[in-house]
């Protein structure tokens, strides 16, 4: 194409200088042959085009005449190309003592690998059409990696006398040696240890302590091992002999502690009973001391309403406790306003079922105005009570406090 341009270029520009007839025509020529050449390469150029572009499956190839074409399975090789999209290439066996291991549209197949008995090398397995020949390394002898297609079998290393075999040798790896006990590789080879440092740790001295004498030492693989001498099983002993004793004193420590407190509460009720005692003993000999004439006067009249009339906190409760099943104590104390937190708090303080109720019902009267001054309870606060025992169809207690206290 370059070149048709060129004689149309030099055409038009002998045109111009000549001007003549016989100059016109040739330049008329010479543009015809450009035209005709151009539209004949057209079709020959979108044709190239299209075969470039085309593309196949992985398990096929493009011929030149834009055909894709299976190709040749592993073991085979190409004989005749197809020559058309529905038919199938002629593949044929490669031939003894050759191989092809993969997909190919190849005329020729690989020439099979010889392992070298010079060079230390067995064969491992054979070859065959679709694999080559697989060679190692003789027995004492391990295979060093030139580069990625090239090694040489080198003999086995063999551990020195102040040497210990750390890994041992493999047709892929060369042996491993590591330096003895007390000993320390330098530049190379082992030395002894003369004096304590972090190679020679098994001379350094450690401090007397309580604990376990525990020595490191760190081998040439650079694992460290701990080595517990015999007194950690002496300290081991030890430290369960102080724990068994220290459970046993504790366990009989908390036992005398609750035997202390029941103690305790058993006398303060017991006490809380001889007050009482006192009390009515008290209350009898100063009715007997009264003059009857008083008396006769306080019962003709009536005591006006702004008088308060108690009655004593601890007196109530314990008759409460005696006349309200034990399992309905707890009910009771809800219904008159005490708190879930006061009756864990009161179940927590006191071993004695008893003592527990006996607080809370305390807890009660002295948040209601009770529990004052010399713990005498409003009489106003006794009828709330009865009220609660009539709801926990409790009447008949309810009806024996009355009499008690001399409510109508």
């Amino acid at each position: 194409m370059s070149g048709l341009w060129l004689i149309f270029t030099m055409a038009v520009f002998g045109h111009r200088g000549r001007r003549n007839k016989k100059t016109s025509v040739g330049t008329l020529l010479c543009l015809m042959c450009l035209f005709i050449f151009s539209f004949a390469s057209l079709p020959e150029a979108q044709e190239v085009s299209l075969q470039e572009n085309k593309t196949c499956k992985l398990d096929e190839f493009l011929t030149e005449d834009g055909i894709c074409c299976n190709k040749c399975g592993p073991g085979f090789k190409l004989l005749e190309k197809c020559h058309g999209p529905k038919e199938r290439s002629n593949c044929i066996h490669c031939p003894d003592g050759q191989y092809i291991d993969q997909m190919n549209y190849s005329n020729n197949c690989r020439q099979c690998k010889t392992c070298k008995a010079a060079k230390h090398e067995i064969e491992e397995s054979p070859c065959n059409r679709s694999q080559n020949t697989k060679c190692r390394c003789k027995d004492g002898y391990y295979r060093y990696i030139i580069d990625s297609l090239t090694y040489d079998c080198l003999r086995c290393k063999k551990c020195k006398a102040d040497e210990v075999e750390r890994g041992t040798c493999s047709p892929d790896n060369n042996t491993v040696c590591g330096c003895k006990d007390n000993y320390y590789k330098v530049k190379g080879k082992c030395e002894p240890c003369k004096s304590c440092s972090s190679e020679c740790s098994s001379l350094c001295k450690s401090p007397t302590t309580v604990f376990p004498e525990v020595t490191k030492s760190v081998n040439p693989d650079g694992y460290v091992i701990n080595v517990i001498s015999g007194t950690g099983a002496v300290i081991i002993v030890l430290l369960v002999l102080v724990v068994f004793i220290t459970y046993m004193l504790t366990k009989r420590y908390t036992k005398k502690r609750i035997l202390r407190s029941s103690q305790r509460s058993d006398a303060s009720q017991e006490s809380c009973e001889q007050v009482l005692v006192n009390s009515e003993e008290h209350l009898e000999t100063s009715v007997k001391e009264f003059p009857q004439s008083a008396v006769a006067e306080v019962e003709g009249s009536k005591l006006p309403d702004c008088v308060p009339l108690e009655i004593k906190l601890s007196e109530l409760i314990y008759t409460v406790l005696d006349l309200v099943p034990v399992v309905q104590v707890k009910q009771l104390v809800r219904l008159l306003g005490v708190t879930d937190t006061e009756i864990e708090q009161a179940e927590l303080d006191y071993r004695s079922c008893r003592e527990a109720h006996y607080q809370m019902l305390r807890a009660w009267g002295s948040r209601s105005g009770g529990g004052g001054r010399g713990g005498m309870l409003h009489r106003p606060l006794l009828k709330e009570l009865l009220e609660k025992l009539r709801m926990m169809h409790l009447g008949k207690a309810a009806e024996e406090l009355e009499t008690k206290y001399g409510i109508q």
